[in-house]
């Protein structure tokens, strides 16, 4: 079976290579012109026919090598293909400058959006600028994200601290429950609450009113009887002639005698007392197992 691609070449036994004279064929003039195979480097459309050549189509084109088309120093190539339905001439170039291809005759290339923005070359003092700017607003992110950063450390670090101080609490207190427990004492009693020592401050404020209470009406008592005993002899007199007293002295009597008994009474206090809680196991007749120490 003979070899698809030749790759050794049959030589006569009189071969001679000096025999092979290189030959100069004359110099072509104007561009060079070459057939290659491509594909179609973007999307376009026929101005003749109206027919889609979507990017990426193969075509054998004709290549045009025009030495005289540079862009600094780089070759510029035209390449020219067939309608596929209607087989006009479509010619398209290469464009250094954007790094792309730019179509010239024969076709129209596809809406691209990207495409509308201005290629104005800037200028070398435009592009320090615009570096100097990009840097700056970089190394600013840079600075707010670290202190964002360090902010949320800070917090993490807090609540962190917050919630061991809780865990500790609680240990502690379930601690000293199970302790009360096994020395059978109710720890309901010794828990104290705020709501228990405000009502004990409430309670020891009243207490206090109270007392200056009485201490008032008792220095007022005390002037009273003062002013009795000063009296008392003029109405020992009035008695002793059987004059009837005034409507002043029944006053003054009814007084002293609804004086006594508040005085004679005990002073009440406001203490809160604190109920025991009632053994509802033994009650249904159930019996705890002793704990052991």
């Amino acid at each position: 079976m003979s070899e698809r691609k030749v790759l050794q070449k049959y030589y006569p036994p009189g071969f001679d290579p000096r025999d092979i004279a290189r030959r100069r064929g004359p110099k072509q003039k104007g561009p060079r012109i070459q057939t290659v195979r491509l594909m179609a480097p973007f999307s376009m459309r026929c101005m003749t026919c109206g027919e889609f050549i979507y990017k990426g189509r193969k075509f054998n084109s004709r290549k045009e090598t025009n030495f005289e088309e540079r862009y600094l120093g780089l070759q510029i190539f035209f390449f020219h293909i067939k309608c596929t339905r209607c087989s006009a001439e479509i010619t398209f170039r290469t464009d250094p400058k954007n790094n792309d291809y730019a179509m010239v005759k024969g076709a129209v290339r596809n809406m691209e959006p990207w495409r509308n923005r201005d290629t104005k070359e800037e200028t070398m003092e435009q592009r320090l600028d615009r570096l100097e700017r990009e840097e700056a607003e970089a190394a600013g992110e840079e600075e707010k994200n670290a202190m964002a950063d360090l902010e949320a450390k800070n917090a993490d670090a807090r609540r962190e601290m917050a919630v061991a101080d809780a865990l500790d609490e609680i240990r502690y207190r379930n601690a000293r429950i199970n302790r009360s427990e096994k020395e059978g004492v109710d720890y309901a009693d010794l828990v104290v609450r705020a709501e228990d020592e405000e009502l004990a401050r409430q309670d020891r404020e009243d207490e206090e009113a109270a007392r200056r209470a009485f201490a008032a009406f008792s220095l007022a008592y005390d002037i009273e009887v003062d002013e009795e005993s000063a009296t008392g002899s003029s109405m020992s007199d009035d008695l002793m002639t059987g004059r009837p007293p005034t409507i002043m002295e029944e006053s003054m009597s009814s007084s002293t005698s609804s004086i006594e008994p508040a005085m004679a009474a005990p002073v009440p206090t406001f203490k809160r007392v604190v109920k025991k809680k009632k053994n509802h196991s033994a009650l249904l007749g159930i019996k705890k197992k002793p704990t052991l120490v």
